[in-house]
């Protein structure tokens, strides 16, 4: 269960930092700022830090946990910002050249 927290917090912090207007007068422009991938590695890092302060998650404190977290955090963030946006699950039609 500590995973799936993680996850879900991870995810919504990632969301609230990249997409919520209410950071939109200080977010900075740099894409950096609205990129799940690359905020979600942060934002795991981040939850990491200070999961001796909750009782949602508890890891041990060492460098491949922070990193493996991270990259965890980064990539659910991602696909999670990717299939779901503000109107529910997002869908695309292609239509294939042939």
């Amino acid at each position: 269960m500590d995973l799936i927290y993680f996850i879900l917090t991870a995810y919504g912090l990632t969301q609230i930092l990249a997409y919520g207007t209410i950071f939109d007068r200080i977010r900075p422009s740099h894409k950096f700022f609205r990129c799940p991938m690359c905020l979600g590695f942060w934002a795991g890092a981040f939850l990491f830090g200070i999961n001796r302060y909750t009782e949602l998650f508890t890891f041990e404190y060492n460098l491949a946990n922070l990193f493996l977290l991270g990259c965890l955090s980064s990539g659910t963030s991602y696909v999670l910002c990717t299939v779901f946006g503000d109107d529910g699950v997002k869908y695309e039609h292609k239509l294939l050249d042939g």
